[in-house]
């Protein structure tokens, strides 16, 4: 699988740690037995070199991540509210803004099992163009899957309708919810409104994530609604995107929904209670892992 789009630093109250939805993803579905390339753009500075060196572990190449000798690796500015929910203030005009077109990325995009990407990777023209492009090139059975992440005001409404006519899995959060309402009449009731989503741009699965109150999953034909039992939150960073990691690996494996909906909110409740977006996992955790994904030569 790859994942498309930003690498930041997160300047988090705790401190500074290598973040970026992208970035996380990657690094946990690595961590979960995924084979995962990396394609995004950093500095040719001390954070870009800091960031590959923290992004290095099994199963992860970060071999696509450019560097740019003029524009500074991405970061970004987390407040922390009473509750550890994370408020953010991005850098602008960074290096994953301007991630240009290779034409590794067609033979990459060809092979590949699962894409992820979102919104905010495309603020940048050039990198939206990339991004677009790459999905473009992937195969009729590629997993192309949108981990929405709006953050505003760096999405619109063509950003949101482009991405979905190229998704066919969704992971949303409830505050994303209401605002695709605004691309199509959704119901009101949760369920009723993914599956609407499903009808209206022909996507494959669904995900809704909604915090303490667990996550709802669903397919044409199958719903799992799942709810962890409450945790003592750190921050909430990355804790949308280890459940993202999760959703892809679980179904790349053929686990079943309810399966997938349990492991990925149980790892998302253990990131809560630590620290910035891709702590160390528990062996306990990674244990329910049990069908490894094979390894492949990622040079």
């Amino acid at each position: 699988m790859a994942s498309l789009g930003e690498i930041l630093w997160d300047l988090l109250p705790s401190g500074r740690r290598c973040g970026g939805a992208p970035a996380n993803v990657a690094y946990q579905a690595a961590a979960l037995g995924g084979v995962v390339y990396l394609v995004s753009r950093v500095g040719d500075d001390a954070l870009g070199r800091a960031a590959l060196q923290t992004l290095r572990r099994p199963g992860l190449s970060t071999r696509f991540v450019g560097q740019s000798a003029r524009l500074p690796t991405g970061r970004v500015s987390v407040t922390l509210d009473a509750e550890g929910t994370a408020s953010y203030e991005f850098g602008r005009d960074e290096a994953w803004d301007h991630l240009p077109w290779s034409s590794e990325f067609t033979e990459l995009a060809a092979r590949l099992d699962a894409v992820c990407f979102g919104t905010l990777g495309q603020r940048g023209s050039t990198a939206q163009r990339t991004i677009r492009r790459f999905l473009d090139a992937t195969t009729e059975t590629t997993l192309r899957v949108l981990d929405v992440n709006l953050r505003p005001p760096y999405y619109s409404e063509a950003i949101l309708r482009a991405s979905l006519q190229r998704a066919n899995v969704l992971k949303l959060n409830e505050g994303e919810l209401v605002e695709l309402s605004g691309l199509c009449e959704l119901p009101d009731t949760p369920s009723e409104a993914l599956q609407k989503l499903l009808e209206v741009f022909q996507l494959r699965c669904v995900a809704l994530t909604r915090g303490a109150a667990g996550a709802l999953l669903v397919t044409t034909d199958e719903m799992s609604d799942w709810q962890h039992e409450p945790v003592a939150v750190c921050d909430t960073v990355g804790a949308g995107d280890i459940y993202t990691a999760a959703l892809v690996v679980g179904l790349l494996r053929g686990d079943r929904l309810a399966t997938i909906n349990r492991q990925a909110c149980r790892l998302a409740a253990y990131v809560c209670t630590q620290p910035g977006g891709t702590p160390a996992l528990p062996q306990e955790l990674t244990d329910d892992w049990t069908q490894p994904i094979e390894r492949v030569d990622l040079e």
